[in-house]
This record gives C-alpha cells, sequence and structure tokens, in this order.
C-alpha cells in the first residue's frame, strides 16, 4: 500500500489555513496542523488581545479547527527566528530611512526557512499554507508562483523571495479559489473560523503605531529638520521612523498647499519635503535578487513590476546593473518608489523574480 505524503500545514487561526487543511485531507495527505508561536515575553493581556496571525487567540482557533478536522495539532515556537530575522530587521530599517515588509521577511525566514527545516525534520514531504496563490513546474523545470484564482486576494508579491527548495516542498491549496468559496465551505463543514474577519495589522504592532513600537524596542528617536529640496528650513519633523515616501498626512507643517514626503536623509535626520509631483519616478535599482520563473534575466527584459503590494503593476524594462542588482526603466512614472519595499517581476500571472528597492 502506497504510504501517504506527509503535510505540515501553518494554521494561523484564521478561515484560509483551516480550509487548506481540509482540502488537503479530502487530498489523502496525511495532515498535521502547526501554529507557529513568535510572540515575545509579553504582559499576559498584550498577548490575548493580539489578534494576528499567530497570536493566542489564533491558537485557541487552530487547535478548535483541528479537533473538527480531527488531525494532530501542535504549536511549534518561532520566538527567537521571528525576533532576530523579522522585528530587528524592521527596526534596522525604519532607522535607516526605509520603509521594510515584515510580512515579506516572515514569510522568507519564518513561515518557510524555519517551518520547512523542522517539518522536514519530522518526517514531512511538505509544509502547505492558506496564501493566495498557485504553485506550477515550468517546462524549464523551475518551480514558479502564478497569481491566484481571484485577483482581489493574491498574495504573489508577499511570495516572492521564497527559493526553488521551497517551493518544491510548498502546497498552496487555496489559491485556486476564491474568498467567497473558501469561506462558503468553512461554513458547509461548519468550521469555527468560517466568520472569522481577515487579519489587516502587523501581527507584532497591533495597534499600528509603528513608530511607538520602535522606540519601545530602540530607544528615543530625536527630532529633526524638515528642510525642502535647497535644504531650507520648514519646521521640526517627530523623528525620521514616522514617516515614508509620498506621505502627505500628519506632517503638522502649514505650507498653504499639500505638500509630501520625498526623502528621508537619516545621515543627517533630515526629511525632505516637496511638491506631490516630486515623488514621481520613471527609474529605481532594486537589489537582493531573488529568480523564480527563470534562472535569471537577460541583460534586458519587458515585463509588468508591482512595487507595493496593493500595486496594480505596470509595464517597464529591467535590465542587470551589477551581480546582484537590476536597474528598473517603467514606460510611465510611478507614484512614491519608496526604499526597502519590494519590486516584483511579473510575466503574464507568473512570477519572474524580484528584490528591494534600494
Amino acid at each position: 500500500m502506497k504510504k501517504k505524503k506527509r503535510v505540515v500545514v501553518g494554521m494561523s487561526g484564521g478561515v484560509d489555513s483551516s480550509v487548506a487543511a481540509w482540502l488537503l485531507k479530502e487530498q489523502g495527505y496525511e495532515v498535521i496542523g502547526v501554529t507557529m508561536q513568535i510572540w515575545q515575553d509579553q504582559a499576559e493581556e498584550i498577548k490575548q488581545e493580539n489578534g494576528g496571525c499567530c497570536g493566542l487567540s489564533a491558537v485557541e482557533d487552530a487547535r478548535r479547527v483541528a479537533q473538527q478536522l480531527d488531525i494532530p495539532y501542535y504549536v511549534m515556537n518561532f520566538k527567537r527566528e521571528f525576533k532576530e530575522q523579522v522585528m530587528d530587521y524592521f527596526i534596522r530599517e525604519y532607522l535607516a530611512g526605509r520603509t521594510p515588509n515584515p510580512c515579506i521577511a516572515c514569510n522568507r525566514h519564518v513561515k518557510w526557512e524555519a517551518l520547512l527545516r523542522r517539518s522536514l525534520d519530522i518526517g514531512a514531504d511538505y509544509i502547505a499554507t492558506g496564501h493566495y496563490a498557485r504553485i506550477e513546474q515550468l517546462e524549464n523545470g523551475r518551480f514558479a508562483l502564478r497569481a491566484s484564482a481571484t485577483a482581489a486576494k493574491d498574495q504573489t508579491y508577499a511570495l516572492y523571495s521564497l527559493t526553488q527548495e521551497q517551493l518544491a516542498h510548498t502546497l498552496m491549496p487555496v489559491g485556486a479559489y476564491t474568498k467567497e468559496e473558501i469561506r462558503e465551505m468553512a461554513r458547509g463543514l461548519g468550521l469555527s473560523t468560517a466568520h472569522k474577519p481577515d487579519s489587516q495589522e502587523i501581527c507584532f504592532v497591533p495597534d499600528g503605531d509603528y513608530a511607538g513600537f520602535i522606540e519601545r524596542e530602540a530607544g528615543k528617536i530625536p527630532e529633526g529638520p524638515f528642510v525642502n529640496a535647497k535644504g531650507e528650513v520648514l519646521g521640526r519633523h517627530k523623528g525620521i521612523i514616522h514617516y515614508t515616501i509620498g506621505q502627505r498626512k500628519g506632517l503638522g507643517l502649514s505650507m498653504g498647499r499639500r505638500v509630501v514626503v520625498t526623502k528621508i536623509c537619516p545621515e543627517t535626520n533630515q526629511v525632505v519635503i516637496g511638491e506631490p509631483e516630486d515623488v514621481f519616478s520613471k527609474t529605481l535599482e532594486a537589489k537582493q535578487l531573488n529568480f523564480m520563473a527563470v534562472e535569471d534575466f537577460p541583460k534586458r527584459q519587458t515585463v509588468v513590476a508591482k512595487i507595493r503590494y496593493n500595486h496594480r503593476g505596470a509595464p517597464c524594462e529591467v535590465e542587470r546593473a551589477g551581480p546582484d542588482e537590476v536597474r528598473v526603466t517603467f514606460e510611465e512614472p510611478q507614484r512614491a518608489v519608496t526604499p526597502g519595499q519590494a519590486v516584483v517581476f511579473y510575466q503574464g500571472e507568473y512570477v519572474l523574480g524580484g528584490g528591494v528597492i534600494r
């Protein structure tokens, strides 16, 4: 008798990972549910309030679903990996004047690298998640992400940095369905997570106060000058961690017209202010490249690029600019190209690769 393939499902306590576990069990896999413990040593009431993807409420919800599905369930401790690879990175990037994407870092280094390694150690063949994306092996032999069946929920942007080994050992069963279809399955099964709303906030900053979190961890960040492009002082800012490129609200400047943040200069502790049109750019450079559908880019190639999660994508030409660097030229100027965010390249529905905007 052929042995069932074993899959560890990362259960976040939400409806998507709950249905993912059920779908895989229906497909004949030996399913093990796991929630990653990533919260740090906080007060009990703070942990209890954390409704993010891996808080205490997530454990309770995931355990309940695992019981309903009659699958083994465990909580694995990834506090150290999460602190080093996500929280410390988040703080470091903001202090350097960049705008990080902690979900991408968590996906690459915690939800995949750490979880996959531990899952393989216990004899699993795959890990699985409730992400809205599809994985396919292409004719060239490489594994690639394909956009999910529902564009409104597609999560390929946040997964662009997964390696070939990680993709080869990953299943994403909900990517073939719409969100409403997933909720309908959950309702039909009577799963306790069927009506649970999606988590929107960064899990370790549940109140959305990024600056407050950074100052609690790294100490008080000094105020400094708002300046214009000529270096003329316009006012005082609250600390560079409060700002990002293209920001126009919360500046506290009385300019008599709408102005935006155009540049953040940690070396001089200045935040540069300009006109709305100043944050449109046709070019960017990116490093820390990861290739997915292709092994590498040819010298020059026309693709579609997304510069943030909710960006619709824009046609551009990408060319090699160094051993770990590409230069991107868009057909039309794009608003708020932001250092620290990812640029992800697509050809049709497939992710070619991506990098970090510098």
